[in-house]
């Protein structure tokens, strides 16, 4: 189907979407953490066709100086989309939306952060929109958690994002480029695990009462999905090794603890 094509329904006659997605359900979703060997911190996101890269650098000297906040950390974030990420060749230079939502990434990552520890320094949060197939807001938050865990930054809780929207009436989460472009209207939403407190809520379009309280049910459920997913790919990174690249099981820690420590080094129990 051409990008500028209007499909002719949204939900089929069966219930199901453009890409024979049921309601409820995401597109697959894939994470790495440790993609970009000179950052602090990074992680890719592929959710669909969307491809995200997002790197960390900092806590580091703030530069305008004037920048600076005397009690926290600036927490600076850069969204971007690659000229080739769209079926229309995007300008080179950063364009009013991606400024926005730059902006709205960072207040939806802030409440996460520990920022009081790092006063007067900046922290960097570089985001490339490779290619994009709806959902990049969210999709770029997810990947710039996981880069700001993979950087050391203390963190309350990574941050799943998702968009919640309406197509031909119905309630869908995890919005297509088509639904994106053609549906009546999305929710992103953003939360804090394990308290569910909302640190992004957007709307366009138009939802009733029970609609929107639907469709932020339903986002904040495939949040704690999208969580579990991020803290699987933290442990996948760190997960300890054998030599030949095998994961080292739980028993196996307690195994070498007793070798390395040796039994003439282990204190004897009184009797």
């Amino acid at each position: 189907m051409s990008p500028e094509t209007k499909p002719d329904y949204l939900i089929s006659p069966e219930g199901l979407r453009v890409d024979g997605r049921r309601p409820d359900e995401l597109r697959p979703v894939e994470l790495k953490v440790g993609v970009l060997k000179q950052a602090d911190g990074s992680a890719s996101i592929r959710q669909g066709k969307t491809y995200i890269i997002a790197g960390v650098y900092g806590p580091r000297e703030l530069h305008p100086r004037h920048l600076a906040l005397n009690d926290k950390a600036y927490l600076r974030v850069v969204y971007r989309m690659a000229t080739f990420s769209v079926p229309d060749r995007k300008k080179p230079a950063p364009s009013r939306r991606e400024k926005e939502i730059s902006m709205v990434i960072a207040n939806a990552l802030s409440p996460a952060l520990f920022l009081e520890e790092f006063p007067r320094a900046v922290i960097d949060v570089f985001i490339q929109v490779i290619q994009a197939d709806g959902g990049t807001r969210c999709a770029s938050i997810n990947a710039a958690s996981l880069a700001l865990a993979d950087a050391g930054i203390p963190m309350r809780s990574l941050v799943p994002a998702v968009a919640v929207g309406k197509a031909d009436g119905v309630i869908i989460v995890d919005l297509g480029d088509e639904e994106d472009k053609y549906g009546q209207g999305d929710v992103p939403i953003a939360i804090l695990p394990p308290t569910d407190e909302i640190t992004l809520l957007q709307q366009d379009g138009f939802f009733t009462r029970d609609e929107l309280l639907e469709a932020i049910q339903m986002g904040i459920g495939s949040c704690k999905y999208l969580h579990e997913l991020q803290k699987d790919a933290l442990k996948r990174a760190y997960v300890r090794k054998t030599p030949d690249g095998e994961p080292v099981e739980e028993d196996e820690f307690e195994d070498d603890l007793e070798t390395d420590l040796g039994e003439a080094d282990m204190p004897e129990e009184d009797e």
